[in-house]
């Protein structure tokens, strides 16, 4: 067994759709990055290669490289599970929280594990909470959103 941790935050900005676990989640902002910008799959992105081993998800998917500009995260999650399953891992379980003050993640909760299964995992080992940063810092502040995850991988 292997465990592995993640973590990704971005600010938040106009004129950027805000996606979070594959979601297309109604808000007057959404988040800057090269790619999607979707905070919970690039977190549990970073869990499951921390597991393997195998770095972080800038090594995967550089934020220099025009290909990743823009792209799906769940694309990227369902590359990050194949090559575990290439390298003969399975997953066995995702923890993961979003921070953010707003909007309010837990009505979607349900839909981000569905979302996330089109990666290929499971929505019965994918666990997601919510919470709030108590109006403290970036995340208090309303600057952006934070992402945590932990995976644990089975050598199959």
């Amino acid at each position: 067994m292997r465990i592995g941790i993640g973590y990704d935050s971005h600010r938040l900005v106009e004129g950027r759709r805000l996606i979070i676990g594959g979601v297309d989640i109604p808000f007057e902002k959404g988040l800057l990055g090269h790619s999607d910008g979707d905070v919970l799959c690039h977190a549990i992105i970073d869990a499951i290669i921390g597991a393997m081993g195998e770095g972080d998800i800038g090594k995967h998917f550089p934020d220099t490289d025009e290909k990743w500009k823009g792209a799906s995260s769940i694309m990227l999650l369902k590359h990050i599970v194949d090559l575990a399953h290439s390298n003969g891992f399975e997953i066995q379980w995702i923890d993961s929280i979003v921070i953010t003050e707003k909007p309010k993640i837990a009505p979607h909760i349900d839909e981000m594990k569905k979302a996330i299964s089109k990666a290929g995992i499971s929505p019965s080992i994918v666990n997601i909470k919510a919470k709030t940063n108590e109006g403290m810092g970036f995340i208090g502040k309303g600057e952006g959103i934070a992402a945590q995850a932990a995976c644990l991988l089975k050598k199959t």
